[in-house]
């Protein structure tokens, strides 16, 4: 089981950095969110849908938790976003990845799912690190960033929380995609709602190229998908800690192979201080 979930893990990571250094050299203006949410629909849903509907245990928990996760899901996306205009993705995205707390509380609170003191502390010192990592990032304004990115994070506890209870219910990988592409057609209406209400438009000014754009379609969905069908062996707040692997990585690769030299050494810092809560978590 344990190995089952770190190839799991590992593949959701690898996918997650790719579409987020995808991400890097897309124009602000082409909303790569909104497109790779498009994309996933395009090319990933009717694949999924067909599982759900008839993979899945239809059963009132899984509606409920499909539900939940798809609202859940949309706040999470516009909340990210909205942080995205005030400040850079290199501030944002690792402070609404600092959730693993707040999923322990919930499973502790929902589910009386117990960790140990040693899974606590990791989890804690990942997201010092996570933090670390946010602030050593260049520009932006991140008082007006922050209430947005710690909204992203509360509800990313949420849907991850009904993540766990709905995959209970799917059996197969498609029906798991399929769930995922609920929630993402939930998020895919919000932030079309969200461009008509910013900008007077739904469809975004640019759109990235294709080279960019399928790769990040398939992925973006795909590896939540991982992550999700990851809780069938761990609890979700060990899943999401060890997901953020991925922004690990991404640094890593940002500041090797795309010359990312700004504020290197606290960027390095924080990097090893995510690394030693995640091999504390492992050893937990």
């Amino acid at each position: 089981m344990m190995v089952q979930a770190a190839l799991l893990i590992a593949l959701s990571v690898m996918m997650h950095v790719a579409w987020n250094l995808l991400a890097k050299h897309v124009d602000k203006e082409a909303d790569y969110l909104w497109w790779g949410l498009l994309a996933h629909l395009v090319l990933l849903a009717p694949i999924g849908l067909y599982g759900l509907v008839f993979d899945a245990d239809w059963q009132s928990p899984l509606v409920l938790a499909m539900l939940v996760t798809a609202i859940a899901n949309s706040v999470y996306f516009v909340s990210l976003r909205r942080a995205y205009h005030f400040a850079p993705v290199a501030l944002v995205y690792p402070l609404a990845r600092s959730s693993p707390v707040l999923i322990a509380l919930w499973s502790m609170w929902f589910f009386d799912e117990e960790l140990p003191l040693q899974a606590w502390l990791a989890i804690l010192i990942s997201i010092v690190g996570l933090w670390l990592l946010g602030l050593s990032a260049r520009g932006g304004d991140a008082v007006h960033a922050l209430p947005w990115a710690l909204v992203a994070a509360l509800f990313t506890s949420i849907y991850s929380l009904s993540d766990k209870v709905a995959v209970n219910y799917l059996p197969s990988f498609s029906a798991i995609l399929g769930f995922v592409s609920v929630g993402y057609l939930g998020s895919f209406i919000a932030l079309s709602m969200q461009n008509r209400y910013e900008t007077g438009r739904v469809i975004p000014i640019k759109r990235p190229a294709l080279k960019y754009l399928l790769p990040g379609g398939l992925f973006i969905g795909t590896a939540y998908a991982l992550v999700i069908q990851a809780m069938q062996f761990l609890p979700a707040a060990y899943v999401v800690s060890f997901s953020n692997a991925g922004i690990v990585l991404a640094n890593i690769l940002a500041m090797s192979l795309l010359k990312e030299r700004y504020a290197w050494r606290w960027r390095l810092f924080a990097t090893l201080i995510i690394c030693l809560g995640l091999i504390l978590l492992g050893l937990s």
